[in-house]
């Protein structure tokens, strides 16, 4: 109904309370102005704004006006937005490691959203293992997954799409202490779990002792966990949160080896919002 162009210079005159800097403002001269608060007053059939020698202020009739305006405004910017993105289309089931999930993933996501708002997201946050199984079985599309040294994961063997690598390190909060002759507590995730054999076995051919302080299904325990100092847990190194500490040199713990911040896909997922999901990440990568 009101021409998003006469409620732009109507905005324009509420907030310089003048004619002249309206017209300064938007680059347009004083009669342009005038001309078209006047085609705005008409088509809402309301006096808008009251002008004397003194001052220019809005009336009761303006002041609803410019609610109005703002909120027109800002629909017009966001249907602008919407349809100006890419007109890819479809769905994507995606799958997420559980610590990758916690970090700047969100973000990412968030970004993709606003870049392809036509492709319909599934999300699954777990377990690389699990996530690499449910691929297999053709219930996921993409999954951004740890890939470990191939003796020890078998996901390692499927190529796929490495995002970056990064190092295995042992975690714990700042104050826990390990006694030299005590075994090393242990924050894990239950059996099977890759990074819970990676640390046993390395421990084990160090001939250190171990037991286990925790036991969980997911990342949010075993920080829980770790903050709490039941234990010390494996973890990628730059996915530290800020609390917590490495602790592989303090505690002469063995190396881990790296991992691999891996893409891996479904070859009969739909390739559009496979290479674009795929894009996104690798243009944002978790560094």
């Amino acid at each position: 109904m009101f021409d998003p162009v006469l409620l732009q210079t109507f905005l324009a005159v509420a907030e310089t309370r003048s004619f002249t800097g309206a017209a300064a403002q938007l680059g347009l001269s004083q009669p342009t102005v005038s001309q078209q608060i006047r085609k705005l007053e008409t088509a809402s059939g309301r006096l808008l704004v009251a002008r004397d020698t003194r001052e220019v202020r809005l009336t009761d009739n303006g002041d609803a006006m410019a609610g109005f305006a703002r909120t027109i405004l800002a629909a017009h910017a966001a249907a602008s937005s919407y349809f100006s993105g890419s007109a890819t289309r479809g769905r994507i089931r995606f799958g997420a490691a559980d610590d990758l999930a916690t970090t700047q993933l969100p973000r990412i996501l968030r970004h993709f959203r606003q870049q392809y708002p036509h492709i319909s997201l599934e999300l699954v946050v777990n377990q690389s293992g699990v996530l690499h199984r449910r691929l297999k079985a053709g219930q996921l599309d993409l999954i951004f997954i740890k890939q470990f040294p191939e003796a020890t994961d078998p996901a390692s063997t499927d190529v796929g799409t490495v995002v970056r690598t990064d190092e295995m390190v042992w975690m714990a909060q700042e104050k826990t202490l390990l006694e030299p002759d005590e075994p090393v507590p242990l924050v894990m995730y239950q059996s099977p779990s890759i990074s819970r054999r990676l640390a046993i076995e390395a421990l084990e051919a160090e001939g250190r002792t171990w037991r286990i302080g925790c036991n969980t299904r997911e990342v949010n325990g075993v920080l829980t966990a770790v903050r709490a100092g039941l234990g010390l847990a494996v973890y990628p190194h730059t996915l530290i949160p800020e609390d917590l500490v490495k602790v592989s040199v303090r505690f002469a713990l063995p190396t881990l080896g790296q991992v691999r911040f891996t893409l891996l896909s479904n070859p009969l997922a739909p390739a559009e919002p496979v290479a674009a999901l795929t894009e996104a990440i690798m243009a944002r990568s978790l560094v």
